[in-house]
């Protein structure tokens, strides 16, 4: 038993039950169908809410001010939101975990933010009608915020924090976060792979009411395929919107299903230890934020992190939403016309052959990650993620370079992708083994923050660009939009990933890895002789949680870990044992430094 208050959340337990982490079902439910199927509705509005106002409603000509500034002064509330869910954590901690019940949490606000921007806000079908704008910006505003400033970081922010959470065993965790990281694509891919495909669904073609000066564009039936004005397509924006309504709900379903699915499927177990030690174990209280921030910029590790998230989610949100303007700008169909089926198309055979180097990459990066570090893949991928920037530049408006350039930044971002979040864990163990307690809520607000305010700052940065080039539906590749667009979807992630190279030259906190588990061990340790309590061990909980079997296959892979472990070193040289020794005897003492200035014994 526990001595936190009884919650709603205490009756709705995980169904995953093993102590340790296995692939199936809490890897592939819990990790990557759920989330993929709970995210793709913020992969469709990172990817295509900015056309919808574009080519739909058309507000960048009627109220282009707010069309610019919206995103960027969104993400004031963005960061806001992201700081209330990580106090949410922090402060209710149930059996079912401090992250997880969030989860739920997050499903109606979603579900009512969808319905603003959809649904309930109006049509605008002229400039004239000024009530109607109001009204249209006013459900803008608020289902925009509701969604990125509440809805959406009160599910990714959890979200996020459950790798850190699972475990602290570092393979199992870089599992999970190959999983957990690989929804990020499998959503993405989803809305960038497929759905350009059916975009003549959502923005439909015009075929009444035509401008002076349309020109039929036929089929090789001879039957009309769609108008065009001055070689660019006309779109029906009414039809067009009815088709989003319906769209939307459809969204909604699937995301209300994986959240549902991610939370049934997981398991908290680093929350769990300060519950499992017995009824006298008295829960810890949180950090404040002060406290916890001033652990975290006192690390240097810390602080290299969070600067690589917020270069690798800029690079990655500008590519993403500037991805259909810079097709449509860049690539002509067969007639010599500019279209939105054709920039549909192209984007749709980017991220399918780009996802190809991707999908091959998780199972590679675990595989890299083990042999050279998660740090060491991270920044071997960024040199590739620069080399795949530079071709693309070299001829934007090449498709087979455009294509090449994708693929090779694709294969660089991998270990960047699928190994940050398990590194990120790596380095919230060590501020525990340093301080003696965790900062998930105060980085969890931080990373979710970051990860959805860039979608408010990329976007507003292409709406700027767009708005001083003079975009609109019916000029889509004018000269000026032509020459912008490749430095935005090509070149904003290729520097993105200079800077990461740069920084990751100087991070190493893996080589604390054991040392900080000992480190941990012995403060749990201390503390329940403190307290008066026997001490229960991870392998002395899987005996109570799942019997004796489970306990005996548990030694048995500890000391088949240690026998490799024990053979690999027997095989290396005198001299480069004891080089290895002292190399560990080096990292030992300088967390012993770390953990004296901070008051704690040494290990």
């Amino acid at each position: 038993m526990s001595n936190n208050k009884s919650s709603i959340f205490d009756r709705l337990p995980s169904l995953i039950k093993k102590s340790n982490v296995t692939l199936f079902p809490e890897g592939a439910m819990g990790y990557l169908i759920g989330p993929t199927l709970a995210l793709l509705a913020n992969s469709v509005l990172a990817n295509y809410f900015n056309k919808y106002m574009t080519d739909v409603l058309n507000i960048n000509s009627w109220a282009s001010e707010f069309f610019k500034w919206l995103p960027v002064i969104s993400v004031f509330f963005v960061i806001l939101g992201n700081i209330i869910v990580g106090r949410l954590m922090d402060s209710k901690q149930t059996r079912a975990g401090k992250a997880r019940p969030l989860l739920l949490i997050s499903v109606p606000i979603s579900f009512l933010a969808l319905l603003i921007l959809f649904v309930i806000s109006p049509f605008v079908t002229d400039t004239i009608n000024t009530g109607a704008q109001t009204m249209a910006l006013v459900c803008i505003a608020i289902g925009y915020n509701l969604w990125f400033a509440i809805a959406y970081p009160m599910y990714y922010t959890p979200h996020a924090a459950l790798v850190n959470l699972s475990t602290r065993n570092s393979k199992d965790r870089t599992l999970l976060a190959t999983l957990s990281n690989a929804t990020a694509l499998a959503a993405m891919g989803l809305s960038s792979m497929i759905l350009p495909f059916f975009l003549p669904l959502l923005f439909v073609y015009q075929t009444t009411n035509l401008p002076e000066g349309a020109e039929a564009v036929l089929n090789a039936s001879g039957a009309v395929e769609y108008y065009t004005k001055d070689g660019i397509a006309l779109y029906d924006a009414q039809a067009s919107y009815n088709h989003w309504k319906i769209f939307v709900i459809a969204l909604v379903i699937i995301t209300v299903v994986g959240a549902l699915v991610e939370f049934m499927f997981t398991r908290e177990r680093v929350t769990e230890e300060s519950m499992d030690q017995g009824e006298s174990a008295a829960p810890k209280a949180a950090l404040s934020i002060k406290e916890q921030a001033k652990i975290c910029f006192s690390d240097r590790f810390w602080i290299i992190m969070m600067i690589f998230f917020f270069c690798y989610q800029l690079g990655g949100m500008i590519k993403n939403v500037s991805q259909n303007y810079f097709c449509q700008a860049m690539f002509q169909d067969a007639n010599g016309n500019y279209t939105v089926a054709m920039g549909g198309q192209v984007q749709g055979i980017l991220s399918i052959i780009g996802a190809i180097p991707t999908a091959v990459g998780m199972i590679a990066a675990p595989i890299l990650a083990n042999k050279i570090g998660k740090g060491k893949a991270i920044l071997t991928g960024a040199v590739l993620a620069v080399v795949g920037g530079v071709i693309g530049m070299l001829a934007p408006s090449n498709q087979i370079v455009v294509i090449v350039s994708f693929v090779v930044k694709a294969l660089g971002s991998t270990p960047a992708m699928y190994l940050s979040m398990a590194l990120l864990a790596d380095i919230l163990d060590h501020q525990e083994a340093v301080n003696g307690a965790r900062t998930d809520g105060f980085s969890m607000t931080i990373y979710g923050a970051i990860m959805a305010g860039m979608t408010g700052v990329a976007t507003g940065i292409l709406n700027i660009v767009l708005s001083n080039v003079g975009y609109s539906s019916s000029n889509i590749s004018s000269p000026a939009i032509r020459a912008a667009m490749p430095w935005i979807f090509i070149g904003g992630e290729t520097l993105c990933y200079v800077v990461i190279f740069l920084i990751f030259l100087f991070m190493g906190v893996e080589k604390f890895g054991k040392f900080d588990h000992v480190a941990i061990v012995a403060d749990q340790k201390a503390e329940a002789l403190a307290e008066g309590r026997p001490y229960i061990s991870a392998e002395e909980k899987i005996r109570r949680d799942e019997g004796e079997e489970a306990y005996q296959a548990e030694l048995k892979k500890q000391a088949d870990a240690k026998a490799a472990e024990e053979k690999k070193l027997n095989a290396l040289s005198a001299e480069a044992r004891k080089a290895l020794a002292d190399k560990d005897e080096a990292v030992r003492k300088e967390l012993n430094d770390l953990r004296k200035a901070k008051g704690r014994p040494a290990i």
